[in-house]
C-alpha cells in the first residue's frame, strides 16, 4: 500500500501545479514522475549502505530524465520539478514540503566543504529556472528564488531573491508557492536603483538651479 499511496501522491502533485496536464495517464510521462519513483527507491538503498545500487538506479533516472538527485539527498512530500531538464540535487541537500524547482536548477556545494555541503531548502519554497543555490546554508520557509540566481548565503524565511550574486529584494510575502507560481513578476533592483539615481540626480539639477538663481538675486541686491 505504501507504493500505490505514493503513486498516487506523486500524480496528484503534478496534476495540481501544471495546468498543462489533461489527464493523469499524461503523468507516467513526465521527467518528473520518473525521476521521483526512481529516487525513493535509491534511497532507501543509500539508506541501507547498498551505494553502488543505489547510485546505479539514479543513474539510470539521469539518462532517462535528465534530472539527477543523488540517493543521499533527503526530500520531503509535495517535492515537484517542472521541465526539470539540468536539475541537479546533490547529496547532501535537504528538501521541505511543498518545494518547486524548474529546469536548471542546481542545489550544489561550492566544492571547498566537507561533510554538509548542500543547501537546506525550507517549506513552502518555490526556486525559478536556471538558479544555482551553492553552499551549506538555509533557504527559510516561504521564500522564492528568481530564475537565474546564484545564491550563495542564507535566506531568511519569506523572502524573494533576485541577482548575481542573489540578494534579498522582498519579505513576508507569505503566499504558498502553488498559489503563486509566477516567475516573472519579481522585483528588479538593477532598475530600481537606475530609477532611484534618476531621481536623486533630478532632485540635485533641482537644488543647483534654485542656488544659482538665489546666488543672482545676492549679486543683483549688491549691485
Amino acid at each position: 500500500m505504501g507504493f500505490i499511496k505514493n503513486l498516487k501522491e506523486e500524480i496528484e502533485i503534478i496534476r495540481e501545479r501544471d495546468p498543462a496536464i489533461h489527464s493523469s495517464m499524461e503523468v507516467f510521462l513526465y521527467p518528473s514522475f520518473k525521476v521521483m519513483l526512481h529516487y525513493r527507491l535509491a534511497h532507501k538503498l543509500y539508506l541501507g549502505k547498498h551505494y553502488f545500487l543505489a547510485r546505479y538506479i539514479s543513474q539510470r533516472a539521469v539518462r532517462k530524465t535528465g534530472i539527477e538527485i543523488h540517493p543521499g539527498a533527503q526530500i520531503g512530500k509535495g517535492f515537484f520539478i517542472d521541465h526539470g531538464h539540468g536539475v541537479i540535487i546533490g547529496e547532501t541537500a535537504i528538501i521541505g514540503d511543498n518545494v518547486t524547482l524548474y529546469q536548471g536548477v542546481t542545489l550544489g556545494g561550492t566544492g571547498k566543504e566537507h561533510g554538509k555541503r548542500h543547501p537546506t531548502i525550507g517549506n513552502n519554497v518555490m526556486i525559478s529556472a536556471g538558479a544555482k543555490v551553492l553552499g551549506s546554508f538555509k533557504i527559510g520557509d516561504n521564500s522564492k528564488i528568481g530564475a537565474g540566481s546564484v545564491v550563495l548565503s542564507e535566506v531568511p524565511e519569506n523572502s524573494t531573491v533576485v541577482g548575481v550574486p542573489g540578494r534579498v529584494v522582498k519579505r513576508y510575502n507569505k503566499a504558498l508557492p502553488q498559489d503563486t507560481l509566477n516567475q516573472t513578476d519579481l522585483p528588479d533592483p538593477v532598475r530600481e536603483d537606475i530609477a532611484n539615481l534618476q531621481k536623486s540626480n533630478s532632485e540635485l539639477t533641482t537644488r543647483l538651479l534654485e542656488l544659482e538663481d538665489e546666488l543672482r538675486l545676492i549679486k543683483k541686491e549688491k549691485s
